[in-house]
């Protein structure tokens, strides 16, 4: 008789505080900085500077209330649990579904451009070869053991870090040397301001840089799927937490300020990513491949993350009685094997998208931004539950070494925050179309809830 069958499934500690670190790196840096900062510099120009600081702000808050909450009670193992505990089985119902949702369409995305980057390369290879490949092998080693995808995230993070820090220092580089692009522009910080200011397109400009830029922070949460996993949760969680504003200033505005100084505002070509235009301008021929190789490797990172925490999810709907018991059951290396095989299967039946629709670049448009519609109700929710912590657990909150600064209010000013942006959503025709299907999942999951309810209060399990 195996372990699991005789004693309760339990997910291990396995986690280190490097790896803790790293996957909140890796979670706080989409390809969106790589590939969207273009398209986001030429909607707002240098304002989108203070776009990415806004959004990185109100994100603050919503891992501090989230980290508050984890600490609060070890027993919680994501924000399943403190959403069910705080607000009710119908809030974690919601929030589990949603979020194992929000994953497989990141990483639907993910997988689609994964294939469309190694065509760089492999112009002729077939795209649904590298796709099957990356899921098969990522896989593979999240079925091994937890540590293992620890490792993944560490190097993919790693890759990501050394090419922005590298950009960083070779563009201010560029600026102390007194660099002349072919144009004859020179490289000066002065280009922040002396085209327009700093809102050249005036707010209506600064209001729609916010509409890419959310989605370069999706997945900034994931640190909280960790929590189970993590070695020493009271000292790893806050470290990594308490990190996130250097990172944000450190990897978007430092690396925007750069962008900006070098390829003055209105020259950064929208469908072309920045990072490759800036080390093709100074001179390194391989510019383009190397970038490719960080895209496809931050790509594969998010894919990994998607497949890690929707098997979590997984987990943790079956513990709440949410999903079919099978989900519950681990295997010998304390991996929710089921649900990695389940996400991985509906994973591939989505990348089939890449045969239905001839259009990707549509495609990619609607899945992101209603992944950003959905992670930004999941936001919401950590913070509703946050509000009833309070309420509910004074003592608690009384007792905690991890309070979140500003509280109640604080939650308060993020949710109107994410309600603004939703806003914003509905504005442009794309993006808006994303946020009127949204209403669809939520009604898919409502039928799912009353369905359980009903088969609970019927006696059929």
């Amino acid at each position: 008789m195996s372990p699991t069958e005789t004693q309760p499934p339990r997910l291990q500690r396995h986690l280190s505080n490097r790896h803790l670190q790293l996957i909140a790196i890796g979670g706080a840096i989409g390809t969106g900085l790589f590939m969207g900062s273009g398209k986001t510099i030429s909607l707002a120009g240098p304002s989108i500077l203070l776009v990415y600081l806004i959004i990185g702000v109100m994100l603050f808050f919503v891992m501090r209330a989230m980290g508050e909450l984890l600490l609060s009670n070890l027993q919680y193992k994501s924000f399943i649990d403190f959403s069910t505990d705080l607000l009710g089985p119908w809030a974690g119902f919601f929030c589990g579904w949603t979020y194992w949702f929000c994953w497989i369409v990141t990483a639907i995305a993910d997988v689609i451009a994964i294939a469309a980057y190694t065509q760089f390369w492999f112009p002729d290879l077939a795209p649904w070869i590298p796709a099957v490949a990356c899921v098969g092998l990522l896989l593979g080693l999240n079925l091994l053991s937890v540590k293992l995808f620890g490792e993944l995230e560490f190097w993919f993070a790693l890759i990501k870090v050394l090419a922005i820090v590298a950009l960083i220092i070779t563009g201010f580089g560029m600026i102390a040397w007194g660099f002349h692009s072919p144009s004859g522009q020179l490289a000066s910080l002065r280009n922040l301001w002396n085209d327009g200011g700093l809102f050249p397109r005036g707010i209506s400009g600064f209001f729609a840089g916010f509409q890419i830029a959310v989605f370069a922070f999706v997945g900034i949460e994931l640190v909280g799927t960790t929590a189970a996993e993590t070695e020493a949760p009271e000292r790893n969680l806050p470290r990594a937490i308490n990190a996130i504003p250097a990172r944000i200033i450190l990897f978007y505005v430092l690396a925007l300020i750069v962008i900006m100084s070098v390829t003055p505002w209105r020259q950064v070509v929208p469908g072309k990513s920045p990072f490759v235009e800036l080390f093709v301008l100074a001179g390194i021929p391989a510019a383009a491949s190397l970038i490719n190789f960080v895209v496809l490797t931050s790509a594969t990172s998010s894919a990994n993350s998607g497949i890690f925490s929707t098997s979590r999810m997984m987990f943790g709907l079956a513990a709440e009685g949410h999903a079919p018991k099978g989900f519950k059951r681990l295997s010998a290396a304390a991996v929710p094997a089921r649900g990695l095989l389940f996400s991985c299967a509906c994973l591939l039946a989505g990348a089939l998208l890449m045969y239905l629709i001839p259009d990707l670049v549509t495609t990619f448009t609607l899945v992101t931004t209603l992944a950003a519609v959905l992670f930004m109700f999941i936001w919401s929710l950590i913070l509703c539950a946050y509000i009833a912590y309070r309420i509910k657990r004074p003592e608690l909150h009384a007792r905690s070494s991890y309070k979140m600064p500003g509280g109640v209010m604080m939650c308060v000013v993020a949710l109107g925050f994410f309600v603004f942006v939703t806003g914003l959503l509905a504005l442009q025709d794309d993006t808006r179309k994303a946020l009127l299907a949204s209403p669809v999942w939520f009604a898919l999951v409502g039928l799912g809830y009353g369905w359980r309810r009903w088969r609970g209060k019927a006696g059929l399990h």
